[in-house]
């Protein structure tokens, strides 16, 4: 970790804008170098430790700090600089967040897998302690003194002995000559000092979000701009057989008319074949699409149905099961057994349906392509840009706006990408508009799963042996078309990564081939891993005539630290953080359920027709137990009450936690109760929220979070470990309701909720 201090030239070329005195650079590799051109060495491939963070003190006092990653409600960028703040000792009222351009020298600007705080936590504190430290250092040489006799605190640094203050915009050019301090001489604030690291701040475009100042993808507007809307082939590898863009071209407004590149075989986030129409604003360029006659050559994904993929996921398992991790000797603790439960689960394919569909702008001028665009990752954007259009990554200058939701979707940059393309061929600006129809049903998916799980129990009520197998089209599919079968990082999501102290396992994966884009969703395959093993678990439970809770505490075992590797032979990922920093801690699971237990009324006595249903889960380095209570009046589900524990370490956001946490309640809930995509003839059914709802006001239950705040350990994921438990928190709660079990989802198969 070192910092290194820049030139105003480079602070604009990095963040966009003109700063002034201190100005810092903060870096987990090696020293950045004078010159701008340095940059280009950093690769957008590089771990996600790294980091570039970059602190301007303006002579007026005015801190900016450039966040590097993007906001879309779930308030990192608050948190980044909250962080910062705090062990600046900068007064909050003064300070300036600054959204940061696509720029390789910050490292990962990837804004997903709930790791903004997660994995730059640490990092954050060094610059904001470094910065201070400068600050003190100049104030004690303009003084005299030793560093030991002053102190900052908002936004001044102070003389213990005369009680003198200088604003730290007089010091900022001072401070701007002093040596980089040495990591090693750091000094940093105690928790019990923190002004802002665990405190609940508002989100710093709140303001503007709620007035409708706050500027979306959708919201960029440039002179001489074309709208362009998209006809896709609607079958992934599908391609444009023949086009009669004639009567499109005759509607007033409609410019051009456009044949996008055909999907390469690795689709990556490259555009999908199809007819883009031009026009000088949206409506026209709707009315010109609708007016294309297009004959697709839909390929051999046509064959696809996912009413009959399922019994394929099933039957190649039965076939050729692939080992993923052992313990012990299972069909031996099965011979062993007393009784032997069995069960299996589905989930479907979902999307992740963002409230604002993917928007993009781009703009060759000047030798470079700016782009404004709804994007978690402003660099996949350069990077697959470059790709495409075989041109240097540094030409690309991408300017991430506030995303209406994203959970995943935005990460994926299909949609820029087809900007970019449209907008080096009519040489103009352009802005891609997708529809609401074209998100759902021309997205990344999803992918849904099969889980079958076995356990041996002893006389004693222990389980003594578990066999589980999943079966599920790859994430990796995108990247490598080859790709057929569940990868360690997805494995590692709750399936070969379980918690309980069982002597004999084998877990067990099967081959899928993927017929539709796969990519992650909020929580990704925990989805579907942590349904299945907390079904069982209750299944197991209500057979054993013991709480769920009770069974769950009891084989967990002693508290512990599992290494998954060493006990299992698994390669468990840990969501790229290592086990010292982040253990797989069965006490901090525990310690939730236990809390959920305290905290909810689980064990009142209900009428028949209602009931609670509990489920727990890691995700993220992240701990969360879910408790729901559901009433069934015949075939009417009402969800009544959820209760949700998290421990995330130190939360730096105590709102943005709880916020979180309600919005992954009612994500969770519509994946539970109505969450579908269905393929018939290789082609999405559904269309629009009238059949692929999600959570309405009238269906929200009532939401309790209760935050465990452990400050000794370090942040962990918010955004999407909330999601894991909901689902079968529910169908346990049903099962209490009414004795009966659901083990596929969705839950409006069966009711009307």
């Amino acid at each position: 970790m070192e910092l290194s201090k820049l030139t105003r030239r480079e602070f604009l070329t990095y963040s966009g804008v003109a700063g002034s005195g201190l100005l810092l650079a903060c870096s987990a590799v090696p020293k950045l170098k004078s010159k701008i051109a340095q940059s280009a060495e950093y690769s957008a491939t590089e771990p996600t430790q790294r980091l570039n963070l970059f602190v301007a003190i303006e002579p007026d006092g005015t801190v900016e700090i450039v966040t590097h990653r993007v906001e879309m409600g779930q308030g990192s960028k608050t948190g980044i600089p909250q962080i910062v703040a705090d062990e600046l000792e900068a007064d909050w009222q003064k300070v300036k967040v600054i959204q940061g351009l696509g720029n390789k020298a910050y490292g990962n600007q990837n804004t997903d897998g709930s790791t903004s705080i997660r994995l730059f936590f640490d990092k954050l504190r060094e610059m904001g302690a470094s910065a201070r430290m400068m600050l003190e250092q100049a104030a004690a040489n303009y003084w005299q003194v030793s560093i030991d006799d002053v102190y900052a605190k908002a936004n001044v640094v102070i003389n213990k002995n005369s009680q003198q203050s200088l604003s730290f915009g007089d010091l900022a050019e001072l401070a701007s000559m002093q040596p980089l301090p040495a990591l090693k001489n750091l000094r940093f604030k105690s928790p019990k000092h923190y002004k802002f690291i665990g405190k609940s701040v508002p989100i710093v475009d709140l303001k503007d979000m709620t007035s409708g100042r706050a500027n979306y993808g959708i919201d960029k507007m440039l002179p001489n701009m074309l709208i362009a809307s998209i006809e896709r082939c609607p079958v992934i590898h599908g391609k444009v057989k023949s086009f009669d863009a004639s009567a499109a071209l005759k509607i007033p407004g409609v410019v051009d008319v456009i044949k996008m590149p055909e999907t390469r075989e690795t689709v990556v986030y490259f555009p999908l074949s199809g007819i883009a129409v031009l026009a000088t604003n949206t409506w026209a360029a709707l009315q010109g699409r609708k007016a294309l006659k297009i004959e697709w050559e839909l390929g051999k994904n046509q064959a696809f149905d996912s009413a009959t993929a399922f019994s394929q996921l099933q039957e190649g398992l039965k076939k050729s099961a692939q080992l993923v991790s052992t313990k012990g000797d299972v069909e031996q603790g099965f011979k062993e057994a007393a009784t032997i439960i069995e069960a299996s689960y589905q989930t479907p394919y979902l999307v992740h349906a963002p409230l604002e569909p993917p928007m993009a702008t781009a703009w060759f001028h000047d030798g470079i392509c700016e782009v404004w665009a709804c994007v978690q990752d402003p660099q996949s954007v350069m990077a697959n840009a470059a790709n495409m259009m075989k041109l240097p990554q540094e030409m690309f200058v991408v300017e991430p706006t506030l995303l209406g939701g994203a959970f995943g979707r935005k990460s994926k940059s299909d949609f820029a990408n087809e900007a970019i393309f449209l907008a080096d061929k009519t040489k103009r600006p352009v802005k891609v508009v997708w529809s609401r129809e074209d998100d759902i049903q021309l997205g990344y998916y999803h992918a849904g799963a099969v889980e079958n799980l076995k356990a041996g129990i002893n006389n004693d009520g222990k389980i003594t042996s578990l066999h589980g197998q999943a079966s599920y089209p790859s994430i990796a599919s995108t990247f490598n078309h080859q790709a057929n079968s569940p990868k360690d990082f997805e494995l590692s999501l709750g399936f070969a990564d379980i918690p309980y102290n069982i002597d004999h396992v084998l877990m067990e994966k099967g081959q899928a081939e993927a017929y539709a884009r796969i990519g992650w969703m909020r929580s990704v395959c925990n989805i579907q891993h942590a349904f299945a093993i907390n079904s069982f678990f209750d299944e197991i439970a209500q057979q054993l005539k013991i709480s769920t809770a009770e069974l769950m505490l009891k084989t967990l075992g002693p508290d512990r630290n599992i290494d998954h590797k060493a006990e299992y032979g698994f390669n468990f990922t840990n969501y790229s953080e290592k086990l010292a920093r982040h253990p797989y801690s069965t006490k901090r699971f525990r310690q939730v359920l236990e809390k959920l237990m305290a905290q909810t009324p689980i064990n009142e006595t209900l009428p028949k027709g209602q009931g609670w249903g509990i489920a727990v889960h890691r995700s993220f380095a992240s701990y969360v137990a879910v408790a729901s209570k559901v009433t069934v009046l015949g075939d009417r589900l009402k969800v009544d009450e959820v209760h949700c524990v998290i421990d995330c370490g130190l939360a730096v956001n105590p709102d943005r936690v709880r916020s979180q946490m309600e919005g992954a309640m009612i994500f969770g809930l519509s994946i539970a109760l109505m969450g579908e995509i269905e393929f018939k003839q290789g082609q999405v059914v559904q269309s629009n929220f009238h059949d692929y709802p999600v959570l309405r006001m009238s269906q929200s239950p009532q939401i309790k979070v209760h935050i465990l705040n452990p400050e000794e350990n370090a942040p962990g994921g918010v955004g999407e470990p909330g999601v894991p438990p909901v689902a079968p928190s529910i169908t346990n709660a049903i099962f209490a309701a009414i004795g009966k079990r659901h083990r596929a989802l969705p839950l409006n198969h069966y009711f009307s909720v």
